[in-house]
């Protein structure tokens, strides 16, 4: 089958998802569930491109398939942020009640932070991917551990209301903020595109990249910003989702078999709306909202990431 084909079968599914979750049930609710369904519909494709978009850029940068920007810490350094905000403000702070404020408190601290982190590892210097890995980690481990703190010592009523900061929720998704993460995403998506034939070489490896002409080290660093912006505004919208784009990213491999980004990406991104939209509706439809999306994603994440870990030490071995 060409990846044509398996493109327009993936849009088709994408159709499919979209206008189940918008019509299903709607009993005439035209004008009170009907423009509500699309704001979330358009939150959850947003936040799917932005995290699956991000997770192949990154792995591509990596040189692998197993991590997912979230080592960076940037997950970590968002729950640190709300955690701070609750802490010192409270719940009634102008940057909990507003939620224009806290979406922009949050992206710019994650977007400042990962400035600062590459642009303090690249100064003296070439330095390994590997290392600036190894840094984020511990970098992510240090902030979960102050945010636990931090947690903690909070009054149990305020914990209460940060709670919802902690999980990816698509129910009370503010149509504000959504405008404001896509004029974000498509800016960046816009860029980021300018480099899509380079990321093909890129992924040859360091040295064939550098001698075919692409500047490697300065492409490095922006494609980490854009994936740290990409993931700081959809962690901003709805919250942290660990595992989704390892799944999305590793599926689109398998499933298209091909090296162009261009194909890889927008499939990635394709089936990250067939999961969000399609998952949305059977938590809502099916499960009666008995448990939530960002948990029934994490579950198979994990579960997928130890066949991933599993099916290359075999490769290894």
């Amino acid at each position: 089958m060409r990846n044509r084909t398996k493109m327009l079968i993936l849009l088709g599914l994408a159709v499919a998802s979209i206008l189940l979750y918008v019509f299903y049930e709607l009993n005439g609710n035209f004008h009170y569930a009907f423009p509500r369904r699309l704001i979330k519909v358009f939150a959850m494709s947003l936040t799917g491109i932005a995290i699956a978009y991000s997770t192949v850029v990154f792995q591509t940068i990596t040189h692998n398939r197993i991590l997912t920007p979230s080592v960076m810490g940037l997950d970590a350094l968002y729950m640190m942020v709300q955690t701070f905000i609750f802490y010192f403000f409270g719940s009634m702070s102008i940057f909990v009640i507003n939620a224009k404020y806290n979406f922009l408190l949050a992206v710019s601290a994650m977007v400042i932070f990962a400035l600062i982190f590459y642009r303090v590892l690249f100064k003296e210097g070439k330095r390994p991917i590997y290392f600036l890995l190894l840094v984020g980690m511990i970098v992510g481990t240090f902030l979960g551990s102050v945010t636990t703190f931090f947690q903690v010592l909070i009054d149990p009523n305020e914990f209460l209301s940060l709670q919802s900061k902690m999980f990816a929720s698509f129910n009370n998704v503010n149509s504000d903020l959504v405008w404001l993460a896509a004029v974000a995403i498509i800016i960046t998506f816009i860029y980021g595109w300018r480099h899509m034939n380079q990321l093909d070489v890129m992924s040859l490896g360091r040295d064939t990249a550098i001698n075919l002409g692409v500047p490697y080290d300065k492409l490095v660093q922006r494609m980490l910003i854009l994936s740290s912006v990409l993931i700081a505004v959809s962690t901003a919208l709805v919250g942290p989702i660990t595992f989704f784009g390892l799944i999305v990213a590793n599926l689109s491999y398998q499933y298209f078999k091909t090296y162009k980004h261009s194909v890889i990406i927008i499939g990635s991104c394709v089936m990250s709306i067939v999961a969000l939209v399609g998952g949305q509706w059977m938590v809502e439809r099916i499960f009666n909202f008995d448990t939530t999306l960002s948990v029934i994603i994490n579950f198979v994440g994990g579960v997928y990431f130890i066949y991933l870990l599993l099916k290359e030490s075999r490769s290894a071995g």
